[in-house]
């Protein structure tokens, strides 16, 4: 696996054993945000979190207090979940954000500063740490364990007195799939975590319909990066056993490849270029698997706003609204936005009542559980 670009050996991940508790913090150091208004403090750390199989992993993210009163008033977190940056390269936010150099969600993440929120952002398994790649894309257990255990980390930071401090998550596309599949986890796999509402925009809520949308089209690259994303998060699994063996250099070209650089090597490219079939998700195993991946088989206790645009031709509106209607069988407390914009402007567009959002959910009580809940689905 490819060092990363800056060589530096904070991100160098170390060997876990089994007697490492999610969420315990590995190491830590104080960075500057010069680039982020609203930020006052910041630290990047790694800490131990879990894969989508439970197997201990290290992960990077960094945390960024608002103001000097963030270690005394126990201000709330808010887990920022950002967009797909890429399978590899040096997109991780945790490192874009120390750099005199854009991040591309810095106004939202600045947003959240702005109400004196501490703001935990995970770079997500598999990214920012050097030979952990690629970055499990489209694994959802995966992503919701980065997210709930970069929340403990951040309860345990001993620079802030958070140990009580309520949480909540945003996100947005990817982003809203990671904070939608946390919010689903949470009460089973970190319920000690006061974890009052999501905000999720935009939801990639099933992946394989998805990709049966996006292949052979212009970003068709993406649904390569979500076989790779995939085959990362089940290793356990023979799940490359249609992949071709000029499938395997082009997975091996793309998996060290940001978003931009994979859509633009693969555009166009269908699927049944790299595997024996012409359908490969339709392959019993792969069915498997992506019916694994897709949100609402759980049933979320924090408050739930979802929002996502009309015109969206990444994600369609009907896979938030089918989500919406789900979540809502299922007793959660929840809400949903329509915007008549496309993908990106919708971003724009929700943010606001967004955190308007996260911010009533963390002033009010801790929700135990739905009024009524459904078994978890198979």
């Amino acid at each position: 696996m490819n060092e990363p670009p800056t060589g530096d050996d904070f991100y160098r991940a170390p060997e876990l054993d089994l007697h490492r508790r999610p969420g315990e913090l590995l190491h830590r150091r104080p960075v500057t945000t010069p680039d982020l208004p609203g930020a006052y403090r910041a630290w990047q750390l790694v800490y131990a979190t879990r894969t989508s199989h439970k197997a201990p992993i290290p992960a990077s993210g960094i945390v960024i207090t608002a103001g000097p009163n963030a270690a005394t008033d126990r201000a709330p977190i808010l887990l920022y979940c950002p967009v797909f940056r890429g399978l590899g390269g040096d997109t991780a936010a945790s490192q874009l954000l120390t750099r005199d150099e854009s991040e591309p969600e810095t106004e939202f993440i600045s947003s959240a500063l702005e109400r004196g929120w501490t703001v935990a952002v995970p770079d997500g398994q598999g990214m920012g740490l050097t030979g952990l790649g690629p970055h499990a894309f489209l694994a959802g257990r995966a992503a919701a364990h980065a997210v709930l255990d970069l929340a403990r980390a951040t309860l345990r930071l001993p620079e802030l007195i958070a140990a009580e401090a309520p949480c909540a998550a945003w996100g947005y596309a990817d982003g809203g799939r990671a904070a939608a599949w946390a919010a689903e986890l949470q009460p089973d796999y970190a319920p000690e975590l006061d974890l009052r509402g999501i905000a999720a925009g935009a939801v990639i809520a099933d992946p394989g319909r998805l990709a049966a949308d996006m292949d052979g089209g212009p970003l068709a690259g993406l649904t390569l990066a979500g076989l790779i994303g995939l085959t990362r998060a089940y290793t356990h699994l023979p799940v490359t056993h249609l992949i071709t063996a000029e499938g395997h250099r082009a997975i091996e070209r793309a998996q060290t490849m940001t978003a931009a650089e994979v859509i633009t090597t693969f555009e166009q490219v269908p699927l049944e270029a790299w595997c024996e079939r012409p359908d490969p998700w339709n392959d019993p195993l792969w069915r498997y698997v992506l019916a694994n991946k897709t949100a609402g088989r759980a049933t979320p206790h924090a408050r739930v706003h979802l929002y996502h645009g009309t015109e969206d031709t990444l994600v369609p509106v009907a896979m938030g609204r089918d989500l919406f209607t789900e979540y809502r069988t299922r007793g959660v407390d929840l809400s949903w936005r329509e915007y008549s914009t496309g993908h990106a402007q919708t971003a724009i567009d929700g943010a606001r009542e967004a955190v308007s959002r996260l911010a009533s959910y963390l002033r009010s009580p801790r929700l135990t559980r739905p009024p009524f809940t459904q078994p978890l689905t198979n």
